[in-house]
């Protein structure tokens, strides 16, 4: 494997018994199209993991290769130490849960989320007791009796939660699941997400394009660009030291600084903006003022060419006073413990 292929991969070598999801040079082609790049993962045992990345990045191929619902053409899938490479879905101990939540409507909730339990044949008292159970997890014990139409978007999604997670399988696949929810209700349920999987402590493996829930939920995360792995690691070490320069500029918003063929990258709210120019630092003038109520967002355009991102919270400022600091000139300095390099990755 090409140095480009490698970086940002997960540790290997973790015992079996620690590690829930295993994938092994993971590869699957559709056509001349590579969804996925010889893929190395592990997912260790009760995680919050989550793959992070924009569409066509293979994150979704990836999560179907967990489930089986597709078959790589090259590398091996393990779920808790066992190769499931050629099991089918219903073979392995995984469940998913989707974005359009897939409950049947003529089903109460209850009826719903004891659906699995039925087809194994688990006796109808056990059966009870355990949706009662889970319900409960969910924080809706009171709606068994009702119809998932009777139902708001919130609560359908914890019913097709709770639907997944009542046949307590090895391993929840969350594919983009709050989705086609509102912004506040989608906040809401990042919380409930992240409470639950702990209070249940299965491990759940978690795809995403919004880089403010994986930032929020996991433990660790995956950065998929191209099919491949650019960076694997806890949110707050993904967000303050990436690694190339796409992990930079997709999880959040970064700066790139090119000094000497060199690149760096400094995060807009690690810069100090100053309107005396007298002192160390960048100079330049203020392009453009973005308010956006709790901060304003400015673009710098430096003395020395290119431009920086800066970004304020507005303790004391009005949107007012925001706008007209347009066109002024200022002064930038950041901590040099917050300037990383960064590669390109062989992402392009």
């Amino acid at each position: 494997m090409d140095e480009a292929a490698t970086i940002g991969t997960a540790p290997r070598g973790a015992p079996a018994g620690d590690v829930s999801v295993r994938l092994d040079g993971v590869s699957k082609h559709f056509g001349s199209f590579v969804a996925v790049d010889r893929v190395d993962l592990d997912v260790q045992r009760g995680e919050f993991f989550s793959l992070l990345g924009p569409s066509g990045s293979g994150k979704t191929t990836t999560l179907r290769l967990i489930a089986g619902f597709e078959r790589p053409d090259e590398g091996r899938v393990e779920l808790g130490g066992a190769d499931v490479t050629n099991r089918p879905p219903y073979a392995r101990d995984v469940n998913t849960v989707f974005q359009d939540y897939a409950l049947f409507p003529h089903m109460t909730v209850a009826e719903n989320v004891g659906y699995g339990l039925r087809v194994k044949r688990v006796p109808r008292a056990e059966r009870k007791r355990r949706v009662e159970e889970i319900l409960k997890v969910v924080r809706l014990p009171e709606l068994g009796d009702r119809k998932p139409v009777q139902l708001s978007g919130g609560q359908r999604q914890r019913i097709a939660l709770a639907r997944s997670l009542v046949n307590t399988p090895r391993v929840l696949l969350l594919d983009e699941p709050l989705g086609a929810l509102d912004l506040k209700l989608r906040q809401e349920m990042q919380i409930e997400l992240k409470r639950i999987q702990q209070e249940v402590g299965i491990t759940f493996v978690y795809v995403t394009h919004d880089q403010e829930e994986a930032l929020t939920m996991s433990d660790r995360l995956a950065v998929f660009n191209n099919g491949r792995i650019e960076q694997v690691g806890a949110p707050a070490d993904v967000y303050e030291h990436p690694q190339t320069e796409f992990v930079a500029g997709f999880v959040g918003v970064s700066n790139v600084l090119d000094r000497d063929g060199r690149k760096f990258t400094v995060r807009p709210e690690k810069i100090r903006m100053h309107f005396d120019e007298a002192g160390v630092g960048e100079l330049g003038r203020i392009r453009d003022v973005v308010y956006v109520g709790m901060f304003t967002r400015y673009i710098v355009e430096l003395d020395s060419g290119g431009e920086l991102t800066v970004v304020r919270q507005n303790l004391e400022t009005s949107s007012q006073e925001a706008l007209e600091s347009r066109g002024r000139r200022v002064r930038l300095e950041w901590r040099p413990e917050h300037t990383f390099e960064i590669e390109r990755g062989g992402q392009e």
